[in-house]
């Protein structure tokens, strides 16, 4: 009875072993139940890669099963993937706002042919020069004015085909004083034509220190009016040319040629006590008013109260002790007197503001082509407001000295803050009409 009795159990405990097996065979070969996310086998006392391993093949494997069925997450997933796109385009929304609120950038080379040059860098634009020594072969430098980019190039190794074009846009500064000038300057003039045939430029402007007597034909046919490419010239003395649209006038400014330094306004040019009343050093040439003004100082017996150095030739260069003895004199002296020569504007005028000496200018035509009437001769000048002393006829200057001594030191000083405040302004304004004209002309920006 026993027996039968252990019988039975032992079968049903086989039976009961086969069907349990049976069933987890079946769970592991053919069930779809898909691991949690949240769980992981990992075989427990496994170390280093073996249990990473094990991990990523299970992942992998949930991965796979997982893009057949039904993820709980789905939905959060995608709230934050959208939140993340939102941020993202709402940031770029930004960066755009940004850029197109910022003031648009224009590039402008401008290539110093002519000494000229330097007196619209270092003087009107106030920019920099690398190197600084002047006998540079190769000087550069940048600068920003209104909306515009300006780089400059200046010195004997800026040649033709030599400077780094990366810019549709130049401007060229010429001499065009003389036939030996204009045959240099016409080299260029073509140089910028065969570029803008080619479509490496698209707008050119020239400042042209032009003739004393305004005799420029020989630039005529290469402004854009007669057929020309040059868009805008600035062009130095009373042309008739000048109409304020596309040919503006242009200071002749001091004699950069010579060395004529950058002189910044300071409180010792306007308090210092000058111990004379006035100078004169330049050429005299025969039959001239600066004869006549020679003349008057001797007569007068002026010449211990004035300095003055004539000498009959003209000369190209100062030396370093010529250009000292004339920088000296005009820091010296109350007047600078500012005699015609081929052109009633010459360099002495600019030079004597920059130093706080009051110009006394003779108001007279020359010989030449230059605009006569209204406002001329020194035009530019005289439409500024320039506070200068204007004589017919150096007659008038006793009168004048005579007057200067009665002055106080108060009142000279006051004088000399007023001229130096004057020419600072007078460059500031050449400054931006020079970026406007450009702005507008090259870039339409109005």
């Amino acid at each position: 009875m026993m027996r039968v009795l252990r019988r039975k159990i032992v079968v049903l405990v086989v039976a009961a072993y086969v069907a349990f097996s049976l069933y987890a065979a079946y769970n592991v070969f053919f069930s779809k139940r898909v691991m949690s996310r949240v769980h992981r086998v990992v075989k427990k006392g496994s170390a280093g890669g073996g249990g990473r391993f094990q991990i990523m093949q299970i992942q992998s494997a949930n991965v796979s099963l997982l893009s057949n069925e039904w993820n709980p997450w789905e939905e959060d997933d995608l709230a934050e993937e959208i939140n993340i796109q939102h941020k993202r385009d709402t940031f770029k929304e930004h960066l755009d706002l940004i850029a197109k609120s910022r003031p648009k950038r224009y590039k402008v080379q401008i290539w110093g042919k002519a000494a000229i040059g330097l007196y619209l860098w270092e003087h009107i634009l106030e920019g920099p020069l690398n190197p600084t020594d002047k006998t540079g072969q190769w000087r550069e430098g940048e600068i920003q004015s209104g909306k515009i980019n300006f780089s400059f190039y200046t010195g004997p190794a800026v040649v033709q085909g030599h400077i780094p074009v990366d810019t549709d846009s130049v401007v060229l500064v010429l001499n065009g004083r003389e036939q030996q000038k204009i045959s240099y300057s016409t080299q260029w003039l073509q140089h910028a034509q065969a570029l803008v045939q080619a479509h490496t430029l698209t707008h050119v402007a020239v400042v042209l220190l032009g003739s004393e007597q305004c005799t420029n034909d020989w630039i005529s046919p290469y402004l854009r009016r007669h057929g020309g490419f040059i868009d805008v010239l600035f062009l130095v003395y009373d042309s008739p040319w000048v109409n304020d649209k596309d040919v503006f006038q242009w200071p002749l400014g001091v004699a950069t040629y010579r060395h004529f330094p950058v002189i910044m306004p300071s409180a010792q040019l306007v308090s210092t006590t000058r111990p004379y009343l006035c100078n004169f050093l330049g050429t005299v040439y025969k039959n001239s008013s600066r004869e006549a003004l020679m003349t008057i100082l001797k007569q007068e017996n002026l010449e211990k109260e004035c300095i003055t150095n004539a000498r009959e030739k003209w000369l190209p260069q100062e030396t370093a002790e010529s250009l000292r003895q004339y920088q000296s004199a005009l820091a010296q002296s109350e007047l600078t007197l500012c005699p015609v020569g081929v052109n009633a504007e010459c360099y002495r005028i600019y030079e004597a503001c920059a130093s706080g000496s009051l110009p006394v200018v003779e108001d007279v035509q020359t010989k030449g082509r230059c605009t006569e009437g209204h406002g001329s001769p020194l035009r530019l000048l005289k439409d500024a407001g320039a506070p200068f002393v204007f004589v017919k006829d150096w007659k008038e200057l006793p009168a004048i000295l005579q007057k200067e001594r009665a002055m106080s030191q108060a009142q000279r000083e006051e004088r000399r803050r007023r001229l130096l405040e004057w020419y600072s302004g007078f460059r500031q304004q050449m400054k931006e009409r020079f970026t406007e004209v450009l702005e507008e002309a090259f870039f339409k920006v109005s």
